[in-house]
């Protein structure tokens, strides 16, 4: 992968190709790559998931693509309905579902074929595993969500915003499905400086997660332009220390670029994001 992600139908396929490697590759577990050895549970539990919740997981589900816990952050209830936006091999919504319950409901929206087939595998192994039938996974792009207006009460990701190449459209989709009074919870990579060119220009940094991402203010920005109200935006880079502290081949390519002397957490810090959509006014 060497070729530069001008365009935003270019970054799109780059992403969708990288994350379809991810997908079939069957011991694949890169921190938001396509590398190998981080995806046993062990990263997951550096970012706050319980060892419990894990131990319900179907096989497969955690991949190591996380950047944060936005269910430790988004206080579930039963009964709440959760959209998770690129929601991989399921994982954050196989946690999600005990949390809501047999009255509650997640839905998943990944954009990549390979990613939706393996996490609708894990379908009936959660079902087993909990009792409950509460969880369901629907292709889609989440700049165009396949999701009705006004029809969530929580919308929840794990380091995927940074990847989407039209971010504003994102929080207006956020927005735009979230029920009045609902609520956003995601953990994301941000920007603390701008990038090195070298990054800013590599696929392999973009599928990373680390190329696509934008200045904290920015993160802010779109979400308030959305309408979103109540933000609260909470660094983690103890969680880049995690990502980056892995045998993953990817990372390594990205760390590779640094300036002589930089850490990644010069540049890049997980972000914690909380808002939500005000209610109506009568």
């Amino acid at each position: 992968m060497s070729r530069k992600p001008h365009d935003t139908e270019a970054m799109r396929d780059q992403v969708r190709a990288g994350y379809a490697e991810i997908a079939t590759r069957e011991d694949s577990s890169g921190c938001c790559g396509p590398g190998a050895a981080c995806g046993d549970g062990d990263l997951a539990e550096r970012l706050g998931y319980e060892p419990d919740e894990l131990a319900a997981l179907p096989d497969g589900a955690d991949m190591g693509l996380s950047c944060g816990n936005p269910t430790a952050i988004a206080s579930l209830q039963p009964g709440e309905t959760v959209l998770d936006l690129g929601a991989g091999g399921g994982f954050d919504c196989f946690i999600a579902g005990p949390k809501v319950g047999a009255s509650g409901r997640v839905i998943g929206v990944d954009m990549t074929p390979e990613m939706l087939r393996k996490a609708r595998r894990g379908v009936a192994t959660y079902r087993e595993r909990t009792g409950l039938d509460n969880v369901e996974f629907r292709l889609g792009e989440i700049e165009h969500l396949p999701v009705a207006d006004n029809s969530v009460d929580v919308v929840i990701s794990n380091c995927v915003i940074n990847l989407s190449p039209d971010k504003p459209q994102v929080w207006r989709e956020i927005a735009r499905v979230l029920r009045p009074g609902g609520r956003v919870a995601v953990s994301d990579l941000a920007l603390l400086r701008p990038l090195p060119d070298a990054i800013r220009e590599s696929v392999e940094a973009l599928v990373g997660c680390i190329a696509g991402a934008v200045l904290i203010s920015e993160t802010e920005r779109f979400a308030r332009d959305a309408g979103l109200v109540d933000l609260h935006l909470e660094q983690h880079p103890e969680s880049i220390a995690a990502m980056t502290n892995v045998q993953d081949p990817l990372y390594r390519q990205v760390l590779a670029l640094l300036p002589p002397g930089a850490a990644p957490t010069d540049f890049v810090t997980s972000l914690n994001i909380t808002a939500r959509k005000p209610e109506q006014t009568p």
